[in-house]
């Protein structure tokens, strides 16, 4: 297999998530600064022009990072990631599904549409005018996890999943680009520094 890796938190979640397995796969980097991923030979990989994609040994490629990471874990179930029954399965996707749509989007579109502008907007539709409601949106949300994860070691629970990857690749970006955690979010605060002790951060940077 190939990982066509590049900058950014989409595909640290992806590498964080094979560090977490102990895979080692080869890659290719991507330079998403000069577009690279938006110009050929890339868009034969993924017409979408986003990274990560992972090309399988047949030639097939998958792309959408929590496809990727689904496919990985049927490949390599242990450690499980998402879950080894159909209930486990069921609350990783609704959690990962929650932090996605919740948190992770309006995070980046705020970075897209702001400090990113320059960036993406020859890239994708822009709306700068929105970038700060949709930072404040992220902020409130990130409110509401924390009333959820009180008392719980990780976002579902007791089990370290792909919706703690997911967040936490985003909420460390977003650091770095005028998005920082609010440490009012103290349940959240503490659930980030558990994960950042854990050694696929640091083999993910």
């Amino acid at each position: 297999m190939k990982f066509y890796n590049s900058i950014g938190p989409n595909p640290r979640v992806v590498k964080m998530f094979m560090a977490e397995k102990g895979l080692d796969i080869p890659r290719d980097d991507v330079d998403l600064i000069t577009g690279e991923n938006r110009q050929q030979p890339y868009l034969s990989v993924n017409p979408a022009g986003q990274t990560p994609a992972l090309e399988l040994d047949c030639g097939a490629v998958v792309t959408e990072i929590t496809a990727i990471c689904e496919y990985l874990e049927e490949l390599h179930p242990t450690p499980p990631l998402i879950g080894t029954t159909a209930k486990e399965r069921a609350e990783t996707r609704m959690w990962t599904r929650r932090v996605d749509l919740k948190i992770v989007e309006p995070l980046a579109n705020g970075f897209r549409f702001s400090q990113g502008l320059a960036m993406f907007q020859n890239r994708v539709h822009c709306i700068p005018q929105a970038a700060d409601d949709l930072k404040a949106i992220t902020q409130e949300q990130l409110g509401w996890l924390d009333g959820l994860v009180a008392g719980r070691t990780w976002i579902v629970g007791e089990r370290f999943t792909l919706a703690d990857i997911l967040l936490y690749s985003f909420l460390d970006f977003g650091a770095q680009v005028g998005q920082p955690l609010n440490p009012a979010t103290a349940n959240i605060a503490a659930w980030f520094e558990r994960v950042k002790a854990r050694p696929s951060v640091a083999a993910s940077a």
